[in-house]
């Protein structure tokens, strides 16, 4: 199987080079980038001396190859959708350009490698707990949660939000309720999020018969429940300063985030139509990204003092 796949690198109809960005493309680079940066965060937020350089790149590398796994087996399993939506329909799978098969043994090689670096040269938890996270991405939520209920993004949302928690655990080796606290803003973070891309590509969903909120309850709900949502996560984005975690830099920073998402949110929902979907959506990633850099520029300006 590995010479197959192999193979199939070299044999591939065109260059060399768009085949490796074929492969490249099936572990949705954007996304796991944005999960490492949390898990670096969690990393950092678990300690309070300078991280070992073998640890920080070891275990990013082992969370990244375990989240690319996932996000391998999330286009063969969801080719027969993707082929019906415009966003997706060229992808490497959909397309032809990978084979389901060769996509699979390149996912079996990513998780291998990577559920050995977390074992060997991490630790046991964190090499679980990413291996769970990947089997709940990648089953739990594309298999059955995607196609069976219209909360598959808010269930299925806790293997996203996993990764701070990784991070923390690969530098202690525990638990921590404050890493959960971080896992709990990314969860709440994930519906509207998603929510606002949903509304903008319903038509997409509809057709590809994927009861995402905005097919099963509607546009107008859908807005509603995006609002609601972003309340909620201005309220849990405050518990890391009012528990000791953080200071006066994240409060300030995340009530500035937190007031530019609602602003989105509250112009998704007052607004006719899906002008304001991608900019809330594009906002929101923002948003997390800015507000975990806002974390760790908070914890080290605190261990400074």
């Amino acid at each position: 199987m590995i010479a197959q796949w192999v193979a199939g690198l070299r044999l591939n109809t065109r260059s060399g080079v768009n085949c490796w960005r074929d492969y490249y493309q099936l572990t949705k680079p954007k996304v796991v980038m944005l999960l490492l940066l949390t898990a670096l965060v969690g990393m950092c937020l678990a300690s309070e001396n300078m991280l070992p350089f073998s640890l920080f790149v070891v275990a990013l590398t082992g969370i990244g190859m375990l989240a690319s796994a996932a996000a391998v087996i999330n286009h063969v399993v969801d080719r027969g959708i993707d082929g019906r939506m415009a966003r997706t329909q060229n992808r490497p799978v959909v397309s032809g350009k990978v084979s389901p098969a060769q996509a699979y043994m390149f996912s079996a090689v990513l998780a291998v490698i990577g559920f050995a670096l977390l074992y060997f040269w991490v630790n046991a938890l964190t090499a679980w707990l990413t291996l769970t996270s990947l089997m709940i991405y990648a089953f739990i939520y594309t298999l059955f949660l995607k196609r069976a209920t219209p909360q598959n993004i808010v269930i299925g949302g806790l293997a996203g939000a996993a990764p701070p928690l990784l991070g923390w655990t690969a530098v202690t080796g525990q638990l921590h309720a404050h890493a959960l606290l971080l896992v709990l803003i990314i969860f709440t973070w994930t519906p509207p999020h998603f929510w606002a891309l949903a509304i903008n590509r319903h038509k997409d969903y509809a057709r590809a018969n994927v009861p995402m909120l905005s097919v099963t309850h509607g546009i107008e709900f859908t807005k509603t429940a995006v609002l609601l949502y972003t309340l909620l996560l201005s309220l849990v984005c405050l518990l890391p300063y009012l528990v000791g975690m953080s200071g006066l830099i994240y409060l300030m920073g995340s009530s500035v985030l937190n007031a530019g998402f609602l602003y989105y949110a509250l112009c998704l929902k007052c607004h006719d139509g899906i002008k304001y979907a991608m900019p809330t959506f594009r906002y929101s990633i923002v948003h997390l990204m800015l507000l975990f850099v806002f974390l760790l520029t908070d914890h080290y300006a605190m261990w400074s003092l």
